[in-house]
C-alpha cells in the first residue's frame, strides 16, 4: 500500500535522476578559493577551473557560483583572456565555503508531463564527509539558494548523502559503496534496507549495486566516482591496480569481481571495462585520491583528470573508445587533487528540460 507521504516523493511523482550522459542544460561549479583545501595551490586550481570552463562553455552553459561582484569581475576577466565566450557563463552570487559542488549541490531530477520535461532537485544533507571538516558544513544550504534561483521543486530525503557516492544509469540502477553509505559517520540510525529505500524513492531506481571499498587517500570514505562509473546504460568502467604491492590492488579487484557478477535492473549482466590507476600521487604527508575514474561527461565532451603519469594516455584512449561521439580532453589535475578530489567532484550537471 502507498502511504500519503510516499506520494510526495520524487519516484511517486514520476521524477528520476538522469544519467550523466543525457543532455545537459549546463554544469554547476563553485569558484575555488579555500587556502585550507589547497595550501599554496589556489592559483593553480583557479587555472584548472579556467581550463575546465573554457572547454565546457563550448558545449553547454556554465552556472558559476561566486561570492560577490568583485570576484565576478575578476573571474570574468580571466575567462575572457582565455577566450571563453562569456554569454555561455551564468554567474550566480551564491556564497560557498568550498568548491565540491558534486557533494553539496542538489542532484537534479526530470520527468515528462504533458509532453514537456520538468525539473526538480534533491536536497540531501551534507555533513562534510562524516563530520571531518565542520567549517565546510555550511555548504549544506546551497541547494536552498539554487532552488530560489531556479524555482523548481526541492525534495528533502532527510538523509546524509554526497553526490559523489552515487552513480546511475538512468534506467533504474544505481552504484554505490558500502564503505561510504553504510558508514556510521553518515546515517547511523538508518539500516541498509532503509538507505536502499531512500535511494529508490528519491532517485527513482529499483536496483542498488553495492561495491566494497574505495581508494587509498580518499577522505570521502570510498566515493564511487573515484572507482567505478556507468558510461552507458549497459557498460561500466572501473579502476584497477595491476601492481599487487599497491594498497589499492585488492579492494579494486574485489570491486571488479562484484561488477562481473552484478546484474542491472532487468537482471542482465553488464559489459565491464577496466581503467588503469595513475600510481602513487601525493607527498611525504600521504597519498592523494588520484583516479582517472573521476572524469566528467558533458554535452559532446568528456573531461578526464590526468596526473603526468604514463597511464594518462591509456586512460584517455580507453575513454575515447567508450565515448566515440564526444571529444575527450585531458586536464592536468595534480594541483586539484591536493584538495582530495578532481573534475567530477567539482561539477554538478543540470539536465535539459
Amino acid at each position: 500500500m502507498t502511504s500519503p507521504s510516499d506520494l510526495n516523493k520524487p519516484a511517486a511523482q514520476g521524477f528520476r535522476m538522469p544519467a550523466e550522459w543525457e543532455a545537459h542544460e549546463g554544469t554547476w561549479l563553485s569558484w575555488p578559493k579555500d587556502p585550507v583545501t589547497w595550501p599554496d595551490r589556489v592559483p593553480q586550481v583557479e587555472s584548472i577551473f579556467v581550463e575546465m570552463i573554457f572547454h565546457l562553455s563550448q558545449h553547454e552553459t556554465v552556472f558559476l557560483m561566486i561570492d560577490d561582484e568583485a570576484t565576478q569581475e575578476k573571474v570574468a576577466a580571466r575567462l575572457k583572456q582565455r577566450g571563453v565566450y562569456l554569454k555561455n557563463i551564468c554567474f550566480h552570487q551564491v556564497k560557498t565555503v568550498d568548491a565540491w559542488t558534486r557533494d553539496y549541490a542538489p542532484n537534479f531530477l526530470v520527468r515528462e508531463k504533458n509532453g514537456k520535461k520538468e525539473l526538480a532537485m534533491n536536497h540531501w544533507e551534507f555533513n562534510a564527509w562524516g563530520g571531518k571538516y565542520p567549517e565546510l558544513m555550511a555548504d549544506t544550504q546551497v541547494p536552498k539558494e539554487i532552488e530560489s534561483l531556479l524555482s523548481v521543486p526541492r525534495f528533502v530525503p532527510e538523509m546524509v548523502l554526497e553526490g559523489g557516492s552515487i552513480e546511475v544509469n538512468g534506467k533504474g540502477s544505481v552504484l554505490t559503496t558500502e564503505q561510504c553509505l553504510l558508514n556510521t559517520n553518515r546515517n547511523p540510525g538508518l539500516s541498509k534496507e532503509v538507505i536502499e529505500s531512500k535511494l529508490k524513492d528519491y532517485l527513482n531506481v529499483d536496483h542498488v549495486i553495492w561495491l566494497g571499498e574505495g581508494i587509498e587517500g580518499d577522505d570521502t570514505d570510498g566515493h564511487v566516482d573515484d572507482i567505478t562509473r556507468f558510461v552507458n546504460e549497459t557498460t561500466i568502467v572501473t579502476a584497477i591496480e595491476t601492481d599487487e604491492t599497491d594498497k589499492n590492488s585488492k579492494p579494486l579487484q574485489k570491486n571488479l569481481d562484484k561488477l562481473k557478477a552484478a546484474v542491472d535492473q532487468d537482471g542482465k549482466g553488464f559489459d565491464v571495462v577496466t581503467l588503469p590507476m595513475p600510481g602513487f600521487v601525493g607527498d611525504a604527508e600521504g597519498r592523494l585520491p588520484a583516479s582517472y575514474a573521476n572524469f566528467y561527461i558533458a554535452n559532446n565532451l568528456v573531461l578526464v583528470p590526468t596526473y603526468k603519469h604514463k597511464n594518462d594516455g591509456i586512460a584517455i584512449a580507453t575513454l575515447k573508445e567508450l565515448f566515440p561521439e564526444r571529444a575527450v580532453v585531458g586536464i592536468d589535475c595534480e594541483s586539484l587533487v591536493y584538495g582530495f578530489g578532481a573534475l567530477h567532484c567539482v561539477t554538478q550537471q543540470q539536465p535539459k528540460k
